[in-house]
């Protein structure tokens, strides 16, 4: 990658590095930020919050090796963060720099977002968010596939998975709004990188790699105070239908710590989780970002 800040033309320039969790992203986006005097920007909806660094995989302070980093633990646990809050600050990060951008993680709709615009959801009442995660969670997952399917056959089509933070989300979109998700998720709409050089890669050095870091990470974490995390987050009584509260890592943690569930089986849980992740995420990125050189 040539060292130079600017692209074809002059154009400031925009690097997106996408992949699977553990595949290395955050070392590539560090690595190709130095190269061309860059600043990275966050693409990960669950390293957006704070209290969980470890838990998240956020880049410490020693990894980030002197780099500017955006939007990484900027946000209370207590939020909702949604995708058009992301959009809406990475605009503000935008107008506030200048050079170039790297934008890494593993969130696909981020990226589109990006690239193809995205119409921001209104905001629905937490009544109906409560309710209808109530009616989800009593539901496994093929009763959650049957629901959704019946009543927004448009996102259904979408899920690869019926987990039930999606599932809650667009049935929470449909009867707040009246209208699916799929109709907001598909408005035209420009890009925040119009006008950008684009450069754009999938870091993925291989599914078996990907595995067994995976279970060597989530080992790493407990030893690097993923257990206090998870104390302090549950310390703040927040709701648990909270994004931040089905981070990966935390469910299983918690299990153990109410001694639901022994520390083997938490370690076991979470890293089929965070592989079952990792399998979502190759989905998304084959149908959507097939023609993104690998590296």
């Amino acid at each position: 990658m040539a060292e130079s800040g600017g692209g074809k033309g002059g154009a400031r320039r925009a690097v997106l590095i996408a992949g699977p969790t553990a595949s290395g992203k955050s070392a590539k986006a560090v690595e190709v930020a130095r190269a061309i005097g860059g600043t990275i920007v966050n693409a990960d909806a669950m390293q957006v919050y704070d209290v969980l660094r470890v838990v998240t995989a956020r880049p410490a302070l020693d990894e980030m090796k002197g780099v500017a980093h955006r939007l990484y633990g900027t946000v209370s646990p207590g939020v909702r963060y949604s995708t058009g809050d992301w959009v809406r600050d990475v605009g503000a990060v935008i107008a506030e720099t200048s050079g170039p951008l790297v934008f890494a993680g593993g969130t696909g709709l981020y990226f589109d977002a990006l690239e193809h615009g995205f119409e921001e959801v209104p905001q629905v009442p937490a009544s109906v968010v409560e309710r209808v995660a109530a009616e989800v969670a009593a539901l496994d997952a093929a009763g959650r596939g049957r629901l959704i399917a019946e009543r927004d056959p448009l996102i259904a089509a979408r899920l690869k998975a019926p987990d039930p933070q999606r599932v809650t989300r667009a049935l929470a979109v449909l009867e707040g709004t009246g209208r699916s998700l799929a109709t907001y998720q598909d408005a035209g709409q420009e890009g925040l990188l119009t006008g950008f050089a684009v450069e754009r890669m999938v870091v993925d050095p291989g599914r078996e790699v990907v595995r067994d870091r995976i279970a060597a990470r989530f080992a790493t974490m407990l030893e690097l105070g993923a257990v206090e995390e998870v104390e302090a987050l549950r310390a703040m009584t927040l709701d648990p239908s909270l994004p931040a509260m089905k981070a990966i890592g935390v469910p299983e943690i918690s299990a153990w710590l109410d001694g639901e569930m022994s520390h083997e089986e938490a370690i076991e849980r979470a890293v089929i989780a965070t592989r079952q992740y990792a399998k979502r995420q190759r989905t998304w990125i084959r149908n959507r970002m097939g023609d993104w050189p690998r590296v």
